[in-house]
């Protein structure tokens, strides 16, 4: 669970500084795009070491729900008679709602390859052979914006508990010092990340990054 979700990090890390290119501009935004699919070139064939990476996250995602279905199942086990008040009084609430944050998070993906990868959707009806302007069309349209800043929110909160959890797994949560910087590194994680993201919907709807 902690090293498939280490792996996720570092790739919407790696992500979001890619979206931060529209700040750049059309040319430097698609130029990027096209890198992507050309990288490894000749001695991988186009998109050959993008589909590479691709196969890694979804066996990397395919470990993480895996490993929580069995993680839940364990502490099912562990408690078969539920509490007859249940108290979350020392639980945050990015803890609470990991379960649901990952389904919400797992259904965005699928609409989030739809819209720019797999069938390429412009919700304003336009264009979709060029990813600078699919990009803007999308979060031109406000509610679409509105459906990616919510998916931000669940990311955010998924990241912040998913770092701590991650860093506790890994045996660097043993002191109340440990704990704290813990606690820092999963907010870094989460505000850097999930506001990178938004930046670039936001700047599209506030008419900051222009068609």
């Amino acid at each position: 669970m902690a090293a498939s979700g280490i792996l996720f990090i570092l790739f919407v890390l790696t992500h979001m500084y890619g979206n931060l290119k529209a700040f750049s501009g059309e040319e430097a935004f698609n130029e990027y795009a096209h890198h992507l699919r050309t990288i490894g070139e000749p001695m991988l064939p186009e998109s050959g070491l993008l589909w590479v990476i691709r196969l890694g996250l979804i066996l990397a995602l395919i470990v993480h729900v895996t490993s929580a279905a069995i993680l839940s199942s364990r502490a099912a086990k562990a408690r078969p008679v539920k509490y007859a008040v249940k108290k979350n009084i020392r639980s945050s609430f990015s803890s609470r709602t990991m379960r649901w944050g990952g389904v919400t998070l797992l259904v965005f993906l699928v609409w989030h390859l739809l819209n720019f990868t797999i069938v390429k959707i412009n919700p304003s009806g336009g264009a979709t052979d060029n990813p600078y302007r699919l990009m803007v069309d999308t979060f031109d349209v406000w509610w679409m914006t509105i459906i990616y800043l919510a998916a931000m929110a669940a990311l955010a909160l998924h990241l912040h508990h998913g770092t701590w959890s991650a860093l506790q797994t890994l045996g660097l949560t043993n002191s109340p010092l440990a704990r704290q910087r813990a606690k820092l590194a999963g907010w870094v994680v989460a505000v850097v990340i999930a506001g990178g993201f938004s930046l670039v919907p936001l700047s599209v709807l506030l008419g900051i990054i222009e068609k």
